[in-house]
């Protein structure tokens, strides 16, 4: 039995989750507020997904658009990496309360280099690199604290490809089992940051209807408390 008691039925509150990992592991999350999602998205072709609690449902989009549409009051509520988050706030300052770290979804945002690269004489102070990425503002704060001039290069994926067909020298991108990258002839060379996902809210959402969130915020922190490491 959830938690929620609204006043008003008619207007759910509304989860923005991707597909794929963080779905499902944001799930036994769901669980601790006594929330089951009824259809699997992996199946489904809808994009809102009702759930046990008619008070609240889940639309699916892509995890760079989670940010967007929990800023804009689409959604009340948001699973999102801290890599896209970063992202978001470069093109969308405010607007969004992070409230809880999840932890889950974990992974490493890194720099790799092709085996045998001279990945220290390339970052000298005042060096010029070629950097491909999906995360354009980490890595340019990240090479600007080192003095290194970068030329970033937006991908969107199959980002290991970069560096083998003389694109780019280097890459920053997610490594969870670094599996890719080896049978790539890649290797990570540098942590740029730890990565996990958060749960973030909408803040205009938070002020006006804090008496339906918190009894799901106060399930995530609880849930999330409990996950390992």
């Amino acid at each position: 039995m959830s938690a929620f008691s609204p006043a008003n039925p008619q207007t759910p509150i509304t989860l923005a989750l991707s597909k794929g990992r963080i779905f499902d592991e944001t799930m036994p999350l769901l669980a601790e507020a006594g929330i089951t999602v009824l259809e699997n998205p992996e199946t489904s072709r809808k994009l809102i997904l009702p759930t046990s609690d008619p008070c609240v449902r889940v639309i699916i989009v892509r995890a760079s658009d989670v940010p967007t549409y929990v800023q804009y009051g689409a959604a009340d509520l948001g699973v999102a990496g801290k890599d896209v988050l970063i992202e978001h706030a470069a093109q969308h300052p405010g607007g969004l309360y992070q409230p809880i770290d999840l932890r889950i979804g974990k992974c490493r945002l890194c720099v790799a280099v092709p085996n045998g690269f001279d990945y220290p004489n390339a970052v000298r102070q005042g060096a010029r690199l070629r950097v491909a990425t999906k995360y354009v503002q980490a890595a340019r704060e990240h090479f600007a604290a080192k003095g290194v001039h970068v030329d970033l290069i937006k991908l969107y994926g199959s980002m290991e490809l970069a560096p083998l067909i003389g694109l780019a020298d280097v890459i920053v991108d997610l490594v969870s089992t670094g599996s890719t990258l080896k049978a790539n002839n890649l290797v990570a060379v540098e942590d740029i940051m730890d990565i996990s996902s958060r749960l973030i809210v909408n803040q205009a959402a938070l002020k006006m209807r804090r008496h339906r969130l918190q009894p799901l915020l106060d399930a995530f922190s609880r849930a999330s408390l409990a996950m390992p490491g």
